[in-house]
């Protein structure tokens, strides 16, 4: 049956699309907060430990709204390794990196969330869609308040460099206080 919600279907591809690459950013960061969660050491181990479960638990149920929005929008949503090693921005992280870099590339993966959420939301922006533009609003808010909470553990007085988050040969940005 033909989907007639007043949005054209070109558009609701271009939505679709954009939101595939938010749930599979989604996902990179809940596996790498969870792999964090399992794997911290150190002085800050109990404070961490809570912290990342209670992000990675709050991007798991983000997940499911991602994903049947783009339902709801008439295509499949991706659900694959395959798929999220392809559409996300963020790398993974297979080793267990000391509690202060983990927080950092937590930071740079957060951010790299809400910049894909961003870019999702002009996209449903430009076609009056409503509903996708509250959930990417909605992401947005959680990432980048997500990021300046984590940003908050590194600061000690001096400059804060970030580690980028994107794939290999993506620049990723520094951020300065």
């Amino acid at each position: 049956m033909a989907i007639d919600i007043g949005i054209s279907e070109k558009d609701r591809r271009k939505i679709a699309d954009g939101l595939s690459r938010l749930l599979a950013d989604s996902f990179v960061l809940y596996l790498k907060t969870h792999n964090f969660h399992w794997n911290v050491t150190g002085p800050q181990f109990n404070s961490l430990h809570n912290m990342f479960m209670t992000q990675y638990t709050e991007q798991w149920n983000a997940l499911d709204v991602i994903a049947e929005r783009i339902r709801a929008l008439g295509f499949p949503a991706p659900g694959s390794f395959a798929a999220y090693a392809e559409l996300s921005s963020i790398r993974e992280e297979t080793g267990v990196p000391n509690a202060q870099e983990m927080i950092r590339q937590l930071v740079a993966a957060q951010e790299a969330v809400a910049r894909t959420a961003r870019e999702a939301f002009r996209l449903a922006d430009e076609a009056d869609d409503q509903p996708s533009a509250d959930v990417c609003t909605q992401r947005m808010d959680v990432h980048e308040k997500t990021a300046w909470m984590l940003r908050s553990l590194l600061e000690d007085g001096g400059d804060v460099a970030v580690a980028a988050a994107g794939k290999p040969g993506k620049k990723g940005k520094k951020s300065k206080k």
